[in-house]
């Protein structure tokens, strides 16, 4: 299968999964992925953008890492981009492997997704988290696919550095009785995070943009923590009182 074929079917999640590989779209996504370790199988570039300045030296780049820089036209780019106005860039690469009995002894800070679904909350999450040093991101069921293009593309790299992980709610709560770690959950009725003490390991989640916390997830909870705001607003979006939370528990 080429790889113009291969980046238009990892548009389904099921390909991606089944594969082991994603799409990394737009210029700073793919400068940042040719930084990282990750495998890349190759680079499409589109005819139109070939010339420009960030793209040579992203050819330049790809060419010492013995990647393929694969131009096409304009209307073959189209049908593998994921965005209305793609910028002529995208690359295919392979998902890093990383699980919970892989993180390592020490004391931990994980992230938890409980069901959240708009990409651009998740990619923003992500890169928040990896901007203040979480250990890892774990994605319940129900939370959009990590690996939606529109997600990498968000949390511009955070993917390449920072471990991300996909579990059942009942893996979860094992590996966390196992080691130890609290969970916390983000709740406007919760406790103000700045009267909590906060451990040397512990565990945040955050629920669904509408109906917060899932059934699953709620017995899980020790302890709920929430941002003191004025009274006249009602809550914050997702992304933005999750980076609030783990900037105060850091």
């Amino acid at each position: 299968m080429s790889l113009l074929s291969i980046a238009r079917d990892l548009q389904r999640r099921k390909a991606r999964e089944r594969s082991g590989r994603f799409v990394a779209e737009g210029v700073r996504t793919v400068e940042e992925l040719l930084r990282s370790a990750l495998v890349i199988d190759g680079i499409l570039v589109a005819e139109r953008v070939v010339a420009q300045p960030r793209v040579a030296a992203l050819r330049t780049a790809a060419d010492a890492r013995g990647v393929t820089v694969l131009p096409v036209t304009e209307k073959e780019f189209e049908t593998a981009a994921g965005t209305e106005a793609p910028q002529g860039v995208l690359a295919v690469a392979s998902c890093p492997v990383w699980s919970l009995d892989a993180l390592p002894a020490t004391p931990l800070r994980l992230l938890v997704l409980d069901a959240l679904q708009d990409p651009g909350n998740v990619g923003t999450i992500l890169r928040t988290a990896a901007a203040f040093d979480v250990s890892a991101t774990i994605a319940l069921p129900g939370t959009v696919d990590l690996w939606n293009a529109k997600v990498v593309r968000s949390a511009m790299g955070s993917h390449f550095v920072h471990p991300t992980i996909t579990c059942s709610a009942d893996a979860l709560a094992s590996f966390l009785r196992d080691r130890g770690i609290p969970l916390w959950g983000a709740d406007a009725a919760g406790t103000p995070v700045p009267e909590v003490v906060v451990p040397s390991q512990w565990a945040l989640v955050v629920g669904n943009e509408g109906a917060g916390l899932s059934p699953a997830t709620q017995p899980l909870v020790a302890m709920t923590v929430a941002l003191p705001i004025a009274s006249a607003v009602e809550s914050l979006n997702v992304a933005v009182a999750t980076g609030i939370l783990l900037f105060a528990l850091r």
